[in-house]
């Protein structure tokens, strides 16, 4: 009986539903702005990313090439930032509205403390932060997650067990 193999968008959505409830859980208990939760995140990414490569080559019983267990870790990384590209807009736009106001507000205050700014300036600043928040928070997402994603895959494909010579009887 042959194993089925676990498709590269289901762990991808298993992922971001992982992030984003972590995500609602930083949000809801004020933790966002905690640069080590943000770490957190982003070993959570990795290690799973890391798991999902080499899972995919052991249910492939290692007939597999590095460019395959690669292929499908990245394939993975896109479903998970489709997804969680998806979550940030909808939450930015209708579940936490308020959350583009406090970063705002976090901004002006940082701006105004560094004293180096006129006012004209913050509030041009600010006037475009919150004109194109949302295309900022997905392009960073989809930068970050990406980097984040090929580093992880390169790592899974390189650890992952492959058989060097597959026969052809074997596949």
């Amino acid at each position: 009986m042959e194993q089925k193999v676990v498709q590269p968008w289901v762990t991808g959505l298993i992922l971001s539903l992982v992030l984003i409830a972590f995500s609602i859980v930083l949000y809801v208990t004020g933790q966002s702005e905690n640069k080590i939760w943000g770490w957190v995140q982003s070993l959570l990414i990795m290690a799973t990313l890391i798991w999902s490569c080499m899972n995919y080559a052991k249910q492939m019983n290692g007939n597999v090439s590095y460019g395959n267990v690669f292929a499908h870790g990245f394939k993975t990384t896109a479903a998970m930032i489709a997804i969680f590209s998806v979550y940030t807009f909808i939450s930015s736009k209708y579940i936490f509205p308020e959350m583009i106001d406090k970063l705002i507000e976090k901004a002006t205050k940082e701006m105004e403390a560094k004293g180096n700014v006129t006012d004209e300036q913050i509030n041009a600043g600010l006037s475009v932060l919150k004109k194109f928040f949302i295309p900022i928070s997905i392009g960073t997402i989809m930068l970050t997650f990406s980097l984040l994603g090929a580093i992880a895959s390169a790592i899974g494909a390189g650890i992952a067990k492959k058989n060097p010579n597959p026969t052809p009887f074997d596949q």
